[in-house]
C-alpha cells in the first residue's frame, strides 16, 4: 500500500509541485526565525553601541540628581576616599556646531555650587542637588568608531609582564587607538614583540587582544639582543609584513605610547607625501635631553616612516647594528634606540626628521597638570604610566570623544564661578580669580635629572608661574569615564584632603579637611 501511494506521488506532477511548496515554506520558516532574531541581536547592540551623534539633543531633557552609591563606593576603594566626601554633580548639555575649537571658551554661567554636599558613600542620600544643566557649544568633530586607519602599521616592543599588569598593562589605551571602541580594529594593525615570553604567553597575549578588536601579530623577541639593536629591527620587520603594500606609513612607539584622536593624526600625516622618503617626529620638549642624546625623532612620541624610507633602513638595517655602532649610539645611558636609528638614516641618506610638533614626548616630572590643562590638542601622549614620570589617564580622558567628539578631548571651558574645566582632565578652581593669562602653559612640572629653569621654554614658550601650594588653585582631577548606554559620558573627577598641590601657602596648612568628587554627565 506504501509503496503504490509512493509510486503515485512519484507520477503525479500536481502532487509533486504541492509538496514541494509545502517543504519551501516551511523551509523558509524555519530559517527565518533563527535569521529574525540574530537580526534582532544586531539591532539591539547597535541601540547600545550607535554613535551619539545618531541622536538629537530633546527640550524635555530632565536630569536624573540620583546618588548612584555603587558608583561612589567603587571610587572609593580605588582610590582610597573618605567614608564621608564633598560631592557635586551636573550635567552638561553640549551642541555640536560648525565652530574652530578654541584654547579655551568663556561660558556665562556658574559650575557648581558655592558649597557641596556633604555625602556618606556608606550611606548616601537617594537624591544630590539638582542644578540645571550647563550648556556648552563644541566644535563638529569626528567620532572615533568613524575613522579608517588602515594606511598605519605600528611596531612596539614589550615584555608579557607588562602588557598584563593590572596597573601599568597598557591593553586597554591601545584599544582606544586600534579600534573603533565596540571591539573592531579601525584598520591599523600592530607588530607586537613580546621578550622572553614563551609560547604560551604568545598565544594568550595574542587572544586578549584580538577579543578587544586589535588588529595584532605577537613575536618572540630575544632579551639577548641589545636593546637598541631589538628597537632598530622592528623597523625591518614592519617593511616585510604582508600588509605592507596596502599601507602609506610605519610607525615605531613606545607601549605607554598614546594617540588620543586618529583622525587628527591622520590629517596631519596626509599633509605629507607619502610617496617620498620621511622621517617625521619630534624632539624631546627638554633641551637637556636633546643635549644629552642627539636631534632625532624621541619614539615614545611616535615615529613614522614613509614606505620608501624604511625601503632604506631595512636594506641598511646589518650595516646599522654592528658592535661599533652600537657603541657609537651609546650616550651615557647605554645604547638608544633612538640613536641607532638616527644614525642609520642620516649615515646612509640625505633625510633628515621632518617635526611634527603636536606629537609630544613628555619627559617631564612631578605634577604634569600644567601641560594637560593648557588647552592644546596634543597627536600623542607619552609616559603617564607613573614612576619617574607623572601618572594621567588618557583612555579616560579620551572617552568624552565617543559623545562629543575628538576636538572635545582636553577642551577648556571658563565659568563665570572662577572654574576652568578641561574636558577630560580636571576641574580647576580658582578661588581668589583668575587673574593671569591663561594662554600660557603653568609650569607645574620639573625636568630630569637637572632643571634648569628654561629647559621647555623652546617647546612650550616661557611658562607662567606655577599655583600649586600658593592657596590660589585647586583641583579635583578625572579618574574614572563611563561611555553609557544612552551616548551619555558619565565622569568622575576627585580631590584628595592630602594632595601636597593644595595648600594655602609652602609647608601650610591644606585647604581642605575631606575627599571631594565632582560628577559631571555629558549629554547631547
Amino acid at each position: 500500500m506504501a509503496a503504490a501511494m509512493a509510486s503515485a506521488f512519484t507520477r503525479n506532477p500536481f502532487i509533486r509541485a504541492i509538496f514541494f511548496s509545502a517543504f519551501c515554506l516551511l523551509l523558509f520558516v524555519y530559517t527565518l526565525r533563527p535569521q529574525t532574531a540574530r537580526l534582532q541581536r544586531i539591532e539591539e547592540n547597535l541601540e547600545v553601541y550607535a554613535p551619539v551623534h545618531a541622536q538629537k539633543p530633546t527640550d524635555t531633557f530632565q536630569p536624573d540628581c540620583s546618588v548612584n552609591g555603587t558608583n561612589l563606593k567603587s571610587l572609593q576603594e580605588r582610590f582610597g576616599l573618605d567614608d564621608k566626601i564633598e560631592y557635586a554633580k551636573r550635567y552638561v548639555r553640549f551642541t555640536r556646531k560648525e565652530i574652530p575649537r578654541k584654547s579655551i571658551t568663556k561660558i556665562e554661567d556658574e559650575l557648581l555650587p558655592a558649597e557641596f554636599e556633604t555625602v556618606d558613600i556608606r550611606n548616601p542620600p537617594k537624591q544630590a542637588e539638582c542644578l540645571r544643566p550647563l550648556e556648552v557649544d563644541v566644535p563638529k568633530s569626528p567620532y572615533p568608531e568613524t575613522v579608517d586607519a588602515s594606511e598605519l602599521l605600528f611596531g612596539i616592543s614589550t615584555t608579557y609582564g607588562r602588557l598584563h599588569d593590572e596597573r601599568i598593562g597598557p591593553m586597554k589605551e591601545w584599544s582606544h587607538w586600534l579600534t573603533d571602541g565596540h571591539g573592531n580594529s579601525n584598520g591599523a594593525g600592530l607588530i607586537l614583540r613580546l621578550i622572553d615570553a614563551s609560547d604560551d604567553e604568545i598565544e594568550h597575549s595574542k587572544a586578549v587582544m584580538k577579543e578587544m578588536g586589535i588588529d595584532v601579530q605577537v613575536f618572540h623577541s630575544d632579551s639577548q639582543i641589545e636593546m637598541a639593536q631589538r628597537y632598530l629591527s622592528l623597523l625591518p620587520a614592519l617593511y616585510d609584513d604582508a600588509s605592507r603594500p596596502n599601507r602609506k606609513w610605519l610607525v615605531m612607539c613606545d607601549d605607554d605610547t598614546f594617540f588620543p584622536s586618529m583622525h587628527a593624526l591622520l590629517e596631519e600625516l596626509g599633509k605629507f607625501d607619502s610617496e617620498s622618503e620621511l622621517y617625521i617626529g619630534t624632539l624631546s620638549e627638554d633641551v637637556n635631553q636633546v643635549a644629552r642624546h642627539g636631534s632625532q625623532a624621541f619614539g615614545g612620541a611616535g615615529v613614522f616612516f614613509s614606505i620608501p624610507l624604511a625601503k632604506r633602513v631595512a636594506a641598511d638595517y646589518d650595516a646599522c647594528s654592528t658592535p661599533d655602532k652600537l657603541r657609537e649610539a651609546n650616550t651615557g645611558w647605554g645604547a638608544q634606540g633612538d640613536v641607532l636609528l638616527r644614525k642609520c638614516i642620516y649615515e646612509n641618506t640625505d633625510v633628515r626628521l621632518t617635526a611634527l610638533n603636536s606629537l609630544w614626548q613628555l619627559d617631564l616630572c612631578t605634577d604634569v597638570s600644567g601641560f594637560y590643562e593648557s588647552g592644546g590638542k596634543p597627536l600623542s601622549l607619552h609616559h603617564f604610566k607613573g614612576g619617574m614620570w607623572h601618572t594621567a589617564f588618557p583612555f579616560e580622558i579620551s572617552q568624552i570623544s565617543h559623545t562629543c567628539g575628538e576636538d572635545c578631548i582636553l577642551q577648556r571651558f571658563q565659568t563665570k564661578d572662577n572654574f576652568i574645566l578641561t574636558n577630560g582632565y580636571s576641574i580647576a578652581h580658582y578661588p581668589k580669580g583668575i587673574d593671569f593669562n591663561v594662554n600660557q602653559m603653568e609650569r607645574t612640572f620639573n625636568s630630569a635629572p637637572s632643571d634648569l629653569g628654561w629647559n621647555m621654554d623652546y617647546a612650550f614658550g616661557p611658562q607662567r608661574q606655577t599655583l600649586i601650594e600658593s592657596g590660589k588653585k585647586v583641583s579635583w582631577e578625572l579618574k574614572d569615564a563611563i561611555v553609557e548606554t544612552d551616548g551619555s559620558v558619565r565622569q568622575f573627577y576627585i580631590r584628595k584632603k592630602d594632595d601636597w598641590r593644595w595648600k594655602e601657602t609652602r609647608n601650610g596648612k591644606r585647604m581642605f579637611n575631606t575627599d571631594g568628587v565632582i560628577e559631571l554627565i555629558w549629554v547631547p
